[in-house]
């Protein structure tokens, strides 16, 4: 306790902070392997008797728990540090997406995550206030129910001072959900860690899609926050996003951003596909569910690998899904996902995804090559086997 306290302090004064706040939660993205001294961290707390004093949710670990089968080292030292997260009484959630597993703090509260896309889902779609806290800051505010009073826990600090301008795009491509990743990562590359407010969106826009948006704006930017006028909590009209002052900048986000955007998501145009890679951040319920409307029952003939919670997949499992999907050709990754730990086949080859997340990070992370795709296109395109695109979509 005394540990973790000095390293808030200590991170607060050089963060600018003028005290310490009482958090209501965290979630841990420190319990993923990244190498040895993580592991030697989590367990100097455990033995010195740390236990979590709030709620306290763990994001995917450095293997699958359900299918362990990894190289001896990893294995063994990403188990060693799951395993000192739970001693410490945190939450095995192993999931990116706590707030679709029923963790989800209240517009106002103050919370203490880290996982940039939960922590931007967090801010913007639900109004709770957190930074974006890394490893290993988010274990310690766990353990002592306390955070740096800074960034965006000051409401002042939490106002839009750049507009989006959407005006470019057709009413029918916005309520596509192939639409949200590509705004997303044009955001996170165009605004950075500025507060942009973006005009124009459906009033209805599904929750599903703006966790795709701020997903894909946290991977290729460093946004922790975006306002959504008319649909997000903080921003009901215009005037109270910017807290009636005028945006200091306006961008334009039309067709020519969105081809752009698009096409820069992928890193190969050839036909040549091998796999395709779905949930990141995981799948919901609901995301599975489209996807299957989308197969109808048909078999694959590429290898799906489906990210989602242990939680998800259990609900889908009481439902008699997994086993009939598994024998058409999906392959569930609970617990983690392929770009943390080395799941996809070797040597690499290429894949397709409908997420921004998935195209920032795979080929960094698994050499793989990455196509980027609507789910549509992602479906079709393991059903027959070959890379199917529809380009009308984009119109």
């Amino acid at each position: 306790m005394q540990m973790a306290t000095r390293i808030l302090f200590d991170m607060g004064r050089i963060l600018g902070a003028d005290r310490l706040i009482p958090v209501a939660s965290a979630h841990i993205d420190g319990c993923l392997y990244h190498g040895d001294s993580g592991v030697d961290f989590a367990e100097l707390l455990v033995r010195g008797g740390g236990r979590v004093c709030v709620p306290t949710t763990l994001n995917v670990g450095g293997i699958d728990l359900l299918r362990p089968e990894y190289p001896a080292h990893q294995r063994d030292m990403a188990l060693r540090l799951m395993k000192a997260y739970i001693a410490l009484g945190c939450n095995q959630t192993w999931t990116c997406a706590p707030y679709q597993d029923g963790y989800r703090p209240q517009t106002g509260e103050d919370v203490a995550w880290a996982e940039s896309n939960a922590v931007v889902f967090a801010n913007s779609v639900l109004g709770a206030h957190t930074n974006r806290y890394g490893d290993f800051l988010d274990i310690c505010a766990a353990l002592t129910g306390r955070a740096p009073h800074y960034g965006l826990h000051v409401p002042e600090n939490r106002k839009a001072t750049v507009l989006i301008r959407t005006d470019g795009i057709s009413e029918r491509l916005k309520r596509q959900s192939v639409l949200y990743p590509v705004l997303g990562a044009w955001l996170g590359r165009a605004v950075g860690s500025s507060i942009a407010a973006i005009q124009g969106l459906p009033s209805d826009t599904p929750e599903e899609y703006l966790k795709a948006l701020g997903a894909s704006a946290a991977s290729a930017g460093a946004v922790g926050l975006f306002h959504v006028i008319g649909v997000t909590p903080e921003a009901h009209t215009m005037e109270e996003a910017f807290a009636g002052i005028a945006p200091a900048v306006t961008l334009e986000f039309g067709s020519d951003e969105v081809r752009s955007t698009r096409d820069s998501l992928s890193n190969t145009d050839g036909d040549t596909m091998n796999l395709i890679a779905l949930g990141s951040p995981h799948y919901s319920l609901q995301e599975i569910d489209r996807f299957e409307e989308l197969r109808a029952d048909r078999e694959l003939k590429l290898p799906v690998y489906i990210c989602l919670s242990r939680l998800v997949w259990a609900i889908l499992d009481a439902r008699g899904q997994t086993a009939q999907m598994e024998a058409s050709g999906v392959r569930f990754v609970t617990d983690t996902c392929v770009v943390v730990t080395p799941i996809l086949p070797q040597p690499p080859g290429v894949l397709m995804t409908d997420s921004g997340k998935f195209a920032h990070y795979t080929p960094g992370n698994t050499s793989y090559g990455v196509r980027f795709g609507s789910t549509s296109e992602c479906v079709e395109t393991a059903v027959l086997g070959r890379v199917v695109c529809d380009n009308g979509a984009w119109q």
